[in-house]
């Protein structure tokens, strides 16, 4: 088994996962500071809810969109795993070529959920990650990452909303019983996830018209993504494991020469 780790903007997604199957996954705050010894701690109380024993842990790989939480989870994976981890970064094998002007500025997460979605469907596809920011990536059939857009999340624009006017209140994001609302809270939650449907959908049109791909597998993910995927028939598949799949496949991609040097 090994430890997948996805350090996203706001939360740590952990999953272990045999044979590309996951077998137990948690989510962590981002935001709150922890040491490795935390971190640690925390992951064997994890693990041992599920009855996994660190000692079944072979490996480990990591990927992250936040550098400050790094040196903490690799020493964690060091110290209590015993595991140098496998960092998803430049120079690692992960199926997917990089065409656009800058491939650093290409999160890992999005490299990850390309190679996740090019390897289970092949391409072209085309993958949205439904996160703090919503990523529309796509893949041509070659596994090129070809165009990236990026929005602000429905949980950013729901903040937003909030946050920045005297009298409306913080609300639950989700899909009222009628766009015809009749008070502040289901109005709110009309121009959130209705907006939100439109926004993807256009999107999808517009890629798919000037891509000249109108067949184009459509693959979503990430937490609130399932809230916009069960609305509208332009998703084909909502997977919200896409990004502990991708990290599997680069494992198995990289494990044999990275265990040369580890």
């Amino acid at each position: 088994m090994i430890l997948a780790i996805d350090v996203g903007n706001t939360n740590i997604t952990l999953a272990v996962l045999r044979d590309g199957g996951v077998e137990a996954s948690f989510r962590l705050t981002t935001r709150t500071p922890r040491t490795s010894d935390e971190f640690g701690v925390q992951l064997l109380g994890l693990l041992e809810a599920r009855k996994i024993a660190p000692e079944q842990i072979e490996d480990v790989i990591i990927s992250s969109v936040v550098p400050g939480v790094m040196y903490s989870l690799t020493s964690c994976a060091i110290k209590y795993f015993g595991k140098n981890p496998m960092i998803v970064g430049m120079g690692i094998k992960t199926g997917i070529k990089i065409i656009t002007g800058n491939p650093r500025e290409i999160g890992a997460d999005r490299i990850v959920d390309a190679a996740a979605a090019y390897e289970l469907y092949g391409g072209p596809v085309f993958v949205i990650d439904f996160g703090t920011a919503t990523t529309y990536d796509l893949i041509l059939a070659d596994g090129a990452f070809a165009a990236g857009i990026t929005s602000p999340g429905i949980g950013i624009c729901a903040n937003a909303l909030w946050n920045e006017t005297a009298k409306l209140p913080e609300i639950e994001i989700k899909k009222p019983d009628s766009i015809l609302a009749k008070e502040t809270v289901s109005s709110m939650q009309a121009g959130l996830v209705y907006g939100y449907i439109g926004q993807t959908e256009y999107i999808i049109k517009q890629v798919k018209k000037e891509a000249g791909l109108p067949q184009l597998k459509v693959v979503a993910t990430g937490g609130l993504g399932k809230i916009i995927s069960d609305e509208t028939e332009l998703i084909d598949v909502y997977d919200p494991m896409l990004t502990m799949k991708g990290l599997w496949a680069i494992y198995q991609k990289n494990r044999l020469e990275s265990s040369k040097y580890r």
